[in-house]
């Protein structure tokens, strides 16, 4: 296959890239700069100009664009970047889908589409829930609407847990030297994904033609965040034993406490289970072993 690859250089874009070239598909990168490779092709999102030659030929584009939500300290500003980053990149694919008749897209998205589910257990068939992750993500993914006539897979995507970068990155080293512990009543559900099953995942939906809409690209056993901090606890061999009262969360880091911390999407991977993909982590003490060792 020829795959066009929008945010090719973050954790899932760069470990998508190499597998797929290790499975001799043809991958051309979306760059906001001046190419410097033959497969690099230059676009500018925010003025809405792609290079025409950028999906000449392309079975597939995968659209994973956007600044990670927990980088910063959310202000008005941060926010509105958070959207633009998402929104404005997935319109211009979904129109250059459309105008160059490629058959495929692939969208970012995130379960937290799904809002905060507490103890209920959400599928695809879900609606959307409240708060402003929730609705950037159904904005995000109404943003596809111009490459209607292609399959358009949308991928409600877990944190990625990984080796390097994403949310390991910042607890391993708190955990490591004895300062993890739970995160408010700790019994928020947590959805996560290992990077061998989002990669692995992603893969499967570009080669499986019946695949379309949304796709929740989570493990498939969510665990508490109590649960997850005993699984971190274990995995580095380090107590674990300080809870953070929701109330300082929430002065430490303010709205993303509530939207993203406290909140409970308790989503399972029902699609993904029924178009018969086989996840190699499946528990959460299986994907921090793959990811910290």
């Amino acid at each position: 296959m020829h795959i066009v690859i929008a945010g090719s250089s973050g954790l899932i874009g760069t470990a998508l890239v190499a597998s797929l070239r290790a499975d001799r598909h043809v991958v051309a990168r979306l760059v906001r700069r001046r190419p410097a490779a033959a497969d690099e092709f230059e676009w500018k999102p925010e003025l809405g100009d792609i290079d025409p030659g950028a999906l000449a030929g392309a079975d597939a584009v995968v659209n994973l664009c956007g600044v990670g939500i927990g980088d910063k300290r959310w202000s008005g500003a941060y926010k509105q970047a958070l959207r633009d980053s998402r929104l404005t990149a997935t319109d211009v694919l979904a129109n250059a889908v459309a105008a160059e008749g490629v058959p495929t897209l692939l969208n970012a998205s995130g379960v937290h589409f799904y809002g905060d589910t507490g103890n209920r257990v959400v599928d695809e068939s879900a609606a959307a829930g409240t708060g402003f992750l929730a609705e950037m993500c159904q904005d995000w993914e109404a943003a596809t609407a111009p490459a209607a006539k292609a399959r358009v897979v949308l991928l409600r995507s877990a944190p990625v847990l990984a080796k390097h970068g994403g949310i390991l990155h910042r607890l391993k080293l708190l955990y490591s030297l004895g300062l993890g512990g739970r995160l408010g009543d700790g019994r928020q559900y947590f959805p996560w994904i290992s990077l061998d099953d989002e990669i692995n995942a992603i893969k499967f939906a570009l080669g499986n033609p019946e695949i379309s809409g949304p796709l929740n690209l989570v493990g498939p056993a969510p665990v508490t965040n109590a649960q997850f901090n005993r699984a971190m606890s274990q995995a580095l061999h380090r107590p674990a034993p300080w809870i953070v009262p929701r109330r300082a969360l929430v002065a430490l880091i303010g709205e993303f406490a509530k939207e993203a911390v406290l909140a409970s999407p308790r989503a399972i991977p029902r699609g993904l289970e029924s178009a018969g993909y086989s996840f190699r982590h499946h528990t959460i003490g299986e994907a921090l072993e793959a990811a910290l060792h």
